[in-house]
């Protein structure tokens, strides 16, 4: 019989929260508002010419009035005030919202289709994080044309040149980044605030569009007009799930204090300074946000321009790296070697592998397209899904949990607005939509074949210990009478009551076992941040022979001999167990394909490739390279 002893930690370095105060709100500015921020640049001009519109004064006025209430009810409302609030342990994003349904026991057959919605909706994400540093970077840098046109030629390698010294910047951490770039966002929305006001003053008659009924008139009297227009729409919304997925890096109120003080009332500002100069000058349709720069004034706005772009990529590369590590956790991806580049906030993370695989499809971007308008036809449909599909899981998890309330009903009637947007964004797709979507069915299709590789290698490593009884009661039985040598061994399992394959071999081998035997296996929890007490549970096998389980959220920054020290310091059981010289035993499993069908072998190569991507376990397990054996062992899936 066994006796179980349940043990908590500190929890240092893994649950230290994100900052908090102004000095955060201004990093978060420099980080996470980039995309929407920068969005003025491009948004109205695409919004006001859409094909076969009237330009009167109800298409100026009901595409101001679309533009501000869109970001009022998706971004103010929807994640700010409601999926924000709705955090997993600090942490946001969809991945971290399909964590908390898994975790609220709505059914494995809603889990399930929840779980191909989060697969899809991180995929577009990730391929929204190519397209956005691309389309943001052109489209600032080729303000200059407007100062001379034979400058034309300069803008794509100027915006090589930025975006790789953007993607070197990123091994420095997101709190340095921000630090840098918070400054120049407050300098960007200043600029964006006083030029739409004093475009305002010129013709206040713009604020009209600030009552949502010009949408109605633009509805009745351009009805069709009014649907392919919502596809410019969503331009002014983009970045809003990189907001989200951020949230881990900043905290929800420094963004939320951003946002409301500075970021929207600057944007709603803009947009209604753009529409002003449209009303004004017909002209200005082509360029309205170019038009309310002074000429003398149009070179230091596009260097302000680029580097707020800059600002913009940064915003979804910091949420791009989120979203993979998150995946690697929650069992969706392969676990990338993962840099946390602050002591302070574990959640400030570089993903390298990730970093490579973005600049190298941004500059692909840049080269090919050439333009930002070539590429505005791509922009937004990623963004539409991941918005719908992140609403959806919020609504499903708050049914699931009997959350029925006015906020469930808002998000409701947001959702039926998506999908509005959805549905006119599809219209992009012979155009240029393709290309977010091609992305997005390869990084989701990657995810799947991840998730089945991932499945099949553990029921085949549950059916070979099913042949025979491994379990470690059974194993200390069978070799009572084995030899035992004085100091520590650590053995790294897989399940629970299961003697790992390198215990089985090192015992069949050597007939010898340690004086002191730490069997250590851990999960993953859908929490980001295990509470301290229900981190590490300790059973005693008896002969020496201790159980250590390990539950560990999906955000949480701990290594294997930490875990193990913090057991040993706090279990009265394990007071005698000399950890410093222990000696680590890793089972190392390597999966092989078994010819079958061209389909599934070429499924097999393919989940093979991605488990050749993770780092070397020693390293990711931070166990120490002089003390410790691996057992190796091929599998067939």
């Amino acid at each position: 019989m066994t006796d179980t002893v349940a043990v908590g930690t500190t929890g240092r370095r893994a649950g230290r929260a994100a900052p908090v105060g102004g000095a955060a709100a201004i990093g978060a500015l420099g980080i996470v508002f980039g995309d929407i921020g920068t969005s003025g640049l491009y948004t109205y001009q695409q919004v006001v010419t859409t094909p076969d519109s009237r330009l009167d004064k109800v298409m100026v006025l009901g595409t101001v009035s679309m533009l501000i209430w869109s970001l009022f009810l998706v971004v103010t409302v929807l994640y700010v005030r409601l999926l924000m609030r709705t955090d997993n342990a600090g942490e946001g994003g969809l991945l971290a919202l399909f964590g908390l349904l898994r975790l609220s026991g709505g059914g494995p057959r809603i889990t399930q289709v929840c779980a191909v919605l989060a697969m899809i909706g991180a995929a577009t994400f990730l391929g929204d994080s190519v397209i956005t540093p691309a389309v943001s970077v052109l489209s600032a840098v080729e303000g200059i044309e407007t100062f001379d046109t034979d400058l034309a030629g300069v803008v794509v390698p100027i915006a090589v040149v930025i975006l790789t010294g953007l993607f070197l910047l990123q091994r420095f951490g997101t709190e340095r980044i921000g630090g840098l770039f918070g400054p120049v966002m407050v300098v960007w929305f200043s600029i964006i605030l006083v030029v739409g006001l004093l475009s305002l003053v010129r013709s206040p008659e713009v604020l009209a569009a600030l009552s949502p009924h010009w949408i109605a008139l633009l509805v009745a009297e351009q009805p069709w007009v009014a649907f392919v227009a919502l596809g410019g729409v969503v331009l002014a919304i983009t970045g809003a799930e990189a907001l989200y997925a951020d949230m881990g890096h900043f905290g929800r109120r420094p963004i939320a204090l951003a946002w409301l003080a500075v970021v929207f009332p600057a944007l709603v500002c803009n947009y209604l300074g753009q529409g002003a100069e449209v009303l004004r000058n017909p002209d200005a349709v082509n360029d309205p946000f170019w038009g309310l720069i002074p000429h003398w004034a149009t070179i230091p706005t596009v260097v302000i321009a680029t580097l707020a772009t800059v600002i913009a990529s940064q915003a979804v590369i910091s949420g791009s790296f989120s979203v993979v590590h998150q995946a690697g956790r929650l069992g969706l991806l392969p676990r990338l070697r993962v840099t946390h580049t602050s002591d302070e906030n574990s959640r400030q993370i570089y993903l390298p592998a990730v970093n490579l695989l973005l600049a190298a499809g941004v500059l692909t971007l840049v080269l090919t397209f050439r333009s930002s308008e070539a590429l505005t036809d791509a922009y937004g449909l990623a963004v539409t899904m991941t918005i719908v599909i992140t609403t959806t899981i919020y609504l499903v998890l708050r049914h699931v949990t009997r959350q029925w309330s006015w906020e469930f009903a808002v998000g409701a009637f947001i959702w039926v607005i998506m999908l509005f947007f959805l549905a006119s964004n599809a219209l992009k797709i012979p155009t240029g939509g393709w290309l977010p979507l091609s992305i997005g069915f390869v990084v989701a299709s990657l995810m799947g074949i991840w998730s089945w590789g991932t499945h099949r290698l553990r029921r085949r490593l549950q059916d070979d210990a099913g042949t025979a009884d491994y379990s470690i009661d059974t194993e200390i039985a069978q070799h009572i009478g084995a030899a035992r040598v004085p100091g520590t061994a650590v053995y790294l399992g897989r399940a629970a009551d299961i003697a790992p394959l390198a215990m089985r071999s090192m015992l069949d081998f050597t007939h010898a076992l340690h004086e002191h035997v730490l069997i250590v296996h851990s999960t993953v929890a859908d929490l980001a941040v295990v509470p301290a007490q229900e981190r590490i549970r300790v059973v005693d096998h008896g002969s020496g022979v201790y159980e250590i389980a390990f539950h560990i959220g999906y955000y949480e920054r701990f290594s294997v001999p930490e875990l193990v020290r913090l057991a040993c310091d706090e279990a009265p059981e394990l007071a005698r167990v000399d950890v410093a010289a222990a000696i680590y035993f890793l089972s190392d499993v390597t999966p092989h394909y078994r010819a079958r069908t061209v389909v599934a072998t070429w499924r097999q190569r393919v989940f093979i490739g991605l488990d050749r991507l993770a780092p070397e376990r020693i390293d990711s397990l931070g166990l120490p390279n002089g003390r410790t054996v691996v057992v190796g062992r091929d599998v067939d899936i």
